[in-house]
């Protein structure tokens, strides 16, 4: 069996971003993009797929963080798919129904090769911390896309916006954990013998 273990670099004028992802990892994160809570989300992420994520950011957060959050999605998205590499032997699928508090959430997904984002949820307030919440579907679109998955999110209730937010974070990561654990073999998870 290979390392599922990738480094992914990006460096534009708007970011300079190194990930480096271990999917067989101890769900040890560091990381430091200078968005407080979306440093939260992304050590719950990374605790909860069991993933070992380190992330060396710089952004241009004196204009906002979304060329940040945008690009660390990116980053985030390839390396994963670069860990996976033919995905031979992974359950492919993944998904959850994840509470958090009054907060219910649903996430399922498709380890397809087909990046695509189903987002149905909406935030009671516009920032939690730091972080303006309309940048949510920003990162899970540019993870998907980057990472060629096909990813459903739904927020079945919820009033705190906090409580939503991790609720997704979470369910996003078991749902990866699920998706990436090897069953045995080596065959490609498809019909079509490639993902």
């Amino acid at each position: 069996m290979f390392e599922r273990k990738s480094i992914f670099e990006r460096k534009t004028g708007e970011t300079d971003i190194k990930a480096v992802l271990d999917l067989d990892g101890q769900g040890k994160v560091k990381s430091a993009t200078g968005v407080g809570f979306f440093d939260h989300m992304l050590d719950l992420l990374g605790r909860h797929a069991g993933f070992d994520l380190e992330l060396d950011v710089r952004g241009d957060l004196e204009v906002d963080a979304h060329h940040t959050i945008e690009d660390v999605a990116i980053c985030m998205g390839r390396a994963l798919k670069k860990s996976l590499g033919e995905k031979r032997g992974i359950n492919r699928y993944g998904h959850v129904i994840l509470p958090m508090d009054e907060a219910l959430v649903m996430v399922a997904l498709d380890l397809s090769g087909r990046g695509y984002l189903g987002l149905d949820a909406s935030f009671g307030a516009s920032r939690v911390g730091d972080m303006d919440t309309e940048l949510v579907e920003e990162f899970l679109r540019s993870f998907a896309l980057n990472g060629e998955l096909t990813l459903h999110v739904r927020v079945l209730s919820g009033r705190n916006t906090h409580h939503v937010i991790e609720a997704i974070f979470k369910g996003l990561a078991r749902a990866l954990k699920m998706a990436v654990t090897r069953c045995g073999g080596e065959e490609v998870p498809s019909t079509k013998g490639v993902l």
